[in-house]
């Protein structure tokens, strides 16, 4: 069985629940009717089936190749497929307009992102890497810079990076060593080794810029210190154009547990030549645009590989026989029943299932409020948008990919056997999606990000609003027959989420280990709010449309996955509850030399 996109899904989230079209007179949405975005959503599918999908398994056992003149060679087809992406435009679809790009809303640049990372993960973090530099020099670059950088790297014509990690630190920044000596003509010299950089070095753009995190001789010590660099691989030269090789080389490639097809480099830095963006000592903060934007493109990560791995899982339970239905035969000509026919093989596509279409909302709805806190005229919902960004961005990061590993592993159990071998696609969707749960500041990191600062910011006003949105809803549709269990799973769901709130702040003050503690719980409560929440208004556009004498299935069945979620999957927050209630205790009793 191929990758076939969402799109139909996508559009209806699009079109009935977040009202696409209501938007129209924000910069951007004016081009972006539902009939326009079905249409390059469709063919955005079209490429990601027939162009990414065939290279997936390629990607995945030819790997990169390193060579000691230390280029990367990307596996076979991908440079082929990337120019064919860059020629049809899919990296400009949300880039600005004044440098060259078609400036699409992001919540529709996200719905193509999710088909891309389904289709050929590892070939989609080159273009993904890209837009989180581009983020970055458009944030904090100066007008020169943009002028230089972001039309080619809004193209996708020149790449980009991160640098980040050292070999002696990863989410601790504060003790990086690269050093940044300035030149005296306003430029700085860059030394230094970076690990682990995705898309460090490879043949498929014609420069590659990286941004790198150094110190300037005399910084203070710690993250307060800390400057970020435009550091090209080749120095643009006076027209603007790849010039002499910068003093920087890939001096190695990770051995990795999955994305075989992107190159994971070893980053060598000798005295490169750099340019400062954005200001002194002030480099976390622009890279933080980079890293968040990361982190929100790695929870579509999470959700496109189960989505993937879901529809891998469903193929193969059509297909395979094996024993006979409980309540009798359902395939009474053949030697055996289809294993789709037993109630185990039904719930971990179900709680896939459920999962998948409840996050993609979760996901849309919240690329929503990214293109709202930057295009909005009203302060008041500009302000609410920057909030629920800040807010659900660690959210989606962990859960989505928390879950879409579990569907991934789902899958391979459907698959029995079979999944464990490599004749089936299960095991690369395993491998994959395991590295969503890591990069880009580790589950753990998210969810103490989430209780530590998230939740405290501003005075609680973000989590206050959508306890407030959440209420509003409630509310509004009480008196609807159609939508009870909803709504009144929602309203249990939301108190429980307001009742553990409460809790950390008054027992996380008093000793931080219970926050540490009850951090991933309560995370993984807060998905299920949202999840909560999308599922109530997936049903309310669903049922909407029955009663306006709609008789596709579609929507019918989407009421029945709700159900399921209602019934098989929220009672988890309860669970939740109890657990980080329990404190800090128990986990810090043994002592370190007793484990």
């Amino acid at each position: 069985m191929t990758y076939r996109a969402p799109v139909r899904d996508q559009t209806f989230i699009l079109r009935d629940v977040l009202n696409l079209e209501a938007y129209a007179d924000l910069p951007g949405f004016e081009d972006a009717g539902i009939d326009t975005v079905e249409q390059v959503l469709e063919e955005g599918a079209r490429f990601c089936e027939e162009v990414l999908a065939p290279l997936n398994a390629v990607g995945d056992k030819e790997g990169c190749h390193w060579s000691a003149d230390h280029t990367v060679r990307t596996p076979k087809g991908f440079k082929q497929a990337f120019d064919k992406m860059v020629e049809a435009g899919w990296p400009a679809l949300m880039a600005d307009p004044a440098y060259g790009g078609q400036g699409l809303p992001a919540v529709v640049a996200t719905a193509f992102q999710e088909m891309i990372s389904a289709a050929n993960m590892a070939f989609g973090m080159y273009p993904g890497l890209t837009a989180g530099a581009y983020a970055a020099i458009h944030t904090g670059g100066t007008d020169e810079q943009k002028a230089l950088y972001l039309p080619k790297m809004g193209a996708a014509k020149w790449g980009g990076t991160m640098n980040l990690t050292e070999p002696q630190c990863g989410t601790d920044l504060g003790l990086l060593r690269t050093k940044a000596v300035p030149a005296g003509d306003g430029t700085y010299r860059i030394s230094g080794q970076k690990i682990w950089i995705s898309a460090g070095e490879h043949d498929l753009t014609e420069n590659i810029v990286h941004l790198v995190l150094a110190r300037i001789e005399g910084a203070p010590a710690g993250v307060k210190g800390i400057s970020l660099f435009i550091v090209p691989k080749f120095l643009p030269d006076a027209d603007g154009n790849p010039g002499e090789r910068n003093k920087l080389a890939c001096v190695g490639l990770e051995e990795k547990m999955g994305i075989h097809g992107n190159a994971t480099c070893v980053m060598a830095y000798d005295e490169a030549k750099g340019w400062l963006l954005g200001e002194e000592n002030a480099g976390l903060k622009l890279m933080f645009v980079m890293m968040n934007e990361a982190r929100l493109g790695v929870g579509v990560q999470g959700l496109a590989q189960g989505e993937a791995a879901y529809q891998q899982a469903v193929g193969f339970a059509r297909d395979r026989l094996q024993g006979r239905s409980l309540t009798g035969p359902k395939n009474a000509d053949g030697p055996a029943d289809p294993i789709i026919v037993h109630p185990d093989v039904r719930r971990m596509l179900m709680d896939s299932r459920a999962i998948l279409e409840g996050g993609r909302a979760f996901m849309l709805w919240t690329s929503l409020h990214g293109d709202l806190a930057r295009l909005s005229p009203d302060e008041a919902v500009r302000e609410k948008a920057n909030d629920y960004m800040g807010l659900m961005t660690p959210v989606v990061k962990a859960y989505l990919t928390d879950k879409g590993f579990k569907i991934a592993s789902d899958s391979m159990q459907v698959h029995g056997g079979s999944g464990f071998t490599e004749h089936f696609p299960a095991s690369q969707y395993l491998r994959d999606s395991r590295i969503t749960l890591i990069y880009e500041g580790t589950n753990g990191i998210q969810a103490l990000d989430l209780v530590g600062r998230k939740l405290a910011a501003k005075g609680g006003r973000a989590v206050m609003s959508f306890f407030t949105e959440i209420d509003a809803f409630v509310s509004e549709n009480a008196a609807d027959d159609a939508l009870t269990p909803f709504v009144t799973g929602l309203k249990d769901v939301k108190d429980k989420l307001q009742d553990a709130t409460m809790w950390l702040m008054q027992n996380g003050l008093a000793d931080p280990d219970n926050a540490g503690a009850a951090s991933t719980d309560y995370l993984h409560l807060f998905g299920l709010t949202a999840l909560s929440y999308m599922w109530a208004k997936l049903a309310k556009a669903a049922h909407a449309r029955i009663a306006a004498g709609d008789t596709d299935p579609f929507y019918a069945n989407k009421l029945v996955v709700g159900r399921y979620f209602l019934e098989r999957l929220l009672p988890d927050a309860g669970a939740h509850l109890t657990k980080l209630k329990t404190g800090a205790s128990l986990l810090m009793t043994l002592p370190a030399d007793a484990f």
